[in-house]
């Protein structure tokens, strides 16, 4: 089917095409044919545009969707909270089927807030079945996704070894490969979500590593918050030629400015969840540091649990956390005020935009829009007031863009959202299995839920 999005600020992420204040978009078999200010329709279905943002699809670098019927939970918990009452406590409940109804609804919502791209960082699949359930999910919302197989990280029962003396499952890697998620261009691919230095041993780090490079596979890691598990790890891994571009690292608070300078030299990607970290103790984004390097982060949420789900307001914040910490220095420095804001705006679009592409390995084909690339596209109402009047179209739409705003979104050139709806066909089921999910694991830890109460008036 084409489709011609007719008359729109067309916002492209591309340096080449930059903005059109009135332009057009012509998708062809699920792939951008045309961008200009006026495109004649021919045979294509026409979807009228004035009023509205033409964008790429948001990409969210880093998501714990297992988590979503958990929402609210951990927004008051710090991260040694987070770690006792989720990773050795609620996550040890659930079961294959509470893993793909949370995938299935948090990769739905990201939809329908204009992400088209969802790293899917799970660290919650004990058995092959619950890593299915979840890869079930992110096929069935539509969404794009990289799904980055992680492992559990539960307390060691007696004569079990600690889940950081535990290599990454080369089986299962494989198994994914061959079987589920076997298109390495397809709409859901893989990725590995290992250890890494600060939460395992050298060895298991250097496994780890291993097997991705190997498997042509990106290997993402946290790092940070508490001690590191290897200390002088990392030097090891560089030295031994282990650390490259295939690596990512989430977080990174606690990292040296050697330590970045190095990771960036060697084309190491970041991921940071600016709001998370803030609230939960990891520290500063890391924001600043990259820049200062000539880098920049690709920008996630992290965790339903604790914070919301709009990756417009994850942008604001890394952007404003970054432009409060240079303020601080300058005062510090000479006492008054910067001369001029020291990020701008435009920039924090790249992190959710075509810095997520460019982690992904999928500069070329999502990220920006441009001819021959996927026709991955959010349109965002300007509504009668809220984002009214547009000066500079790439400021509104970090500063007042909202995934409220987002009428339209397409995955391949093919409608998730159409009309500011879903196009799923029963969101109301899907909101009834999530919420009954979230109350049977919460109730073995004797957290009351009021879902139920809600529903029923």
């Amino acid at each position: 089917m084409a489709l011609l999005l007719k008359s729109g600020i067309v916002v492209t992420q591309n340096p080449a095409l930059g903005v059109l204040p009135r332009g057009d978009v012509l998708i062809e078999d699920g792939r951008i044919a045309a961008i200009a200010p006026s495109l004649a329709a021919g045979n294509a279905e026409t979807v009228d545009c004035t009023g509205h943002f033409v964008m790429p699809g948001l990409i969210n670098a880093h998501m714990h969707t297992w988590q979503t019927a958990l929402r609210s939970v951990a927004a008051n918990w710090t991260l040694l909270e987070y770690f006792r009452h989720v990773h050795a406590g609620l996550a040890t409940v659930f079961t294959p089927d509470d893993i793909h109804i949370a995938t299935l609804a948090g990769a739905l919502n990201q939809l329908d807030h204009g992400v088209t791209t969802l790293v899917d960082w799970c660290h919650n699949n004990p058995t092959p079945a619950h890593t299915d359930a979840a890869i079930a999910g992110l096929k069935e919302s539509g969404i794009r996704a990289a799904f980055f197989h992680g492992s559990p990280k539960p307390d060691p029962k007696p004569g079990e070894p600690h889940f950081s003396e535990v290599p990454h499952p080369r089986r299962e890697i494989e198994r994914l490969l061959k079987g589920p998620l076997a298109d390495r261009v397809g709409h859901v691919t893989l990725g590995m979500a290992v250890l890494g230095p600060h939460y395992s041993t050298l060895d298991v780090s250097a496994h780890d590593f291993a097997l991705a490079k190997e498997m042509g596979l990106v290997a993402s890691m946290h790092q940070g918050g508490g001690e590191a598990k290897t200390p002088g790890g990392w030097e090891t891994l560089m030295a031994q030629g282990l650390v490259g571009p295939h690596i990512n690292i989430v977080h990174g608070n606690n990292l040296t400015d050697a330590q970045l300078k190095a990771f960036v030299d060697l084309g190491v990607s970041f991921s940071i969840t600016p709001e998370n970290e803030m609230a939960q103790g990891h520290g500063h984004p890391i924001t600043g540091r990259l820049r200062a390097l000539g880098s920049a982060p690709s920008v996630g949420v992290d965790l339903e649990s604790a914070i919301s789900g709009d990756m417009f307001t994850v942008a604001r914040m890394a952007l404003a956390s970054q432009r409060a910490l240079d303020n601080a220095a300058e005062r510090a420095r000479s006492g008054g005020i910067p001369a001029t804001s020291t990020v701008p705006a435009a920039e924090a679009l790249d992190w959710i935009t075509t810095r997520g592409a460019a982690m992904l390995g999928m500069a070329d084909r999502i990220g920006s829009l441009a001819p021959g690339r996927q026709a991955d596209i959010a349109v965002m109402s300007l509504g009668p007031l809220a984002m009214w009047p547009v000066h500079d179209p790439m400021a509104t739409v970090v500063m007042q863009g909202s995934g409220a705003r987002v009428r339209d979104v397409l995955v391949a050139g093919r409608f998730a959202k159409r009309e500011g709806k879903l196009v799923w066909s029963d969101v109301a089921g899907v909101r009834a299995k999530l919420a009954a999910s979230g109350e049977r694991i919460l109730s073995r830890l004797e957290i009351k839920s009021i879902s139920r109460e809600i529903a029923a008036t």
